[in-house]
C-alpha cells in the first residue's frame, strides 16, 4: 500500500506540473491568436507561421492535459455494466480497462518518441517556419507516458479494491 501512496503522490505532482505547463501554452496560443488578429486587421499583414505554431501549441495543450484529466476522472468511462455485476467482477473489468488503456498509451508514447528521434536523425524542420519541432513531439510522448503511469496507478487501485474517482 505504501507503493500505491508513493505512486499517487508522484502522479499528483507530475499532473500539477503538466497542467501548469499546458496552461502556459494555452495562454501562448491565445496571445498568438490575438496578435495575429491585430496584425491582420491593423497592418493587413498576418503573422507568418501562426497556423503552424497553433498546431504545435495545441498538441502540447492536449497532450499535457491527458494525465491530469485522468487523475481527476474527467475522461469518458464506460459504466454500462456498473451495478449489474458483482463487485469483484466490476473490479476486474476496471483493472482490465486500465491495463489495456495503459498499454495503449505506453505504446503511443514509445512510438511517438521514436518518431521524435527520427526527426532529429534526419534534421527535419517545420514546413513554414523552418524550426526544429522534435521537442513538441517529445512533449506529446511525455504526455502519453504520464497518462500511462496514471493508468497504472488506477490499475493498482482497482486491484486493491479501491475506486479512485474524485
Amino acid at each position: 500500500m505504501k507503493a500505491i501512496a508513493l505512486l499517487d503522490a508522484l502522479c499528483e505532482r507530475l499532473s500539477r506540473l503538466l497542467l501548469a505547463l499546458g496552461g502556459l501554452f494555452l495562454v501562448g496560443m491565445i496571445a498568438l491568436a490575438c496578435a495575429n488578429m491585430f496584425m491582420r486587421g491593423a497592418m493587413n499583414a498576418p503573422l507568418r507561421g501562426t497556423y503552424e505554431m497553433m498546431g504545435f501549441l495545441g498538441a502540447l495543450v492536449c497532450a499535457l492535459a491527458l494525465a491530469p484529466t485522468q487523475l481527476r476522472g474527467g475522461h469518458i468511462a464506460l459504466t454500462m455494466f456498473q451495478g449489474m455485476l458483482p463487485r469483484r467482477a466490476e473490479r476486474l473489468v476496471d483493472a482490465f480497462s486500465h491495463l489495456a488503456c495503459g498499454l495503449f498509451f505506453l505504446l503511443a508514447a514509445w512510438r511517438t518518441a521514436l518518431f521524435g528521434f527520427s526527426l532529429i536523425e534526419f534534421g527535419e524542420l517545420s514546413e513554414d517556419l523552418h524550426i526544429i519541432y522534435h521537442p513538441f513531439v517529445f512533449a506529446v510522448a511525455l504526455g502519453c507516458a504520464t497518462l500511462a503511469l496514471t493508468l497504472l496507478r488506477d490499475l493498482l487501485h482497482a486491484l486493491a479494491g479501491e475506486r479512485k474517482r474524485p
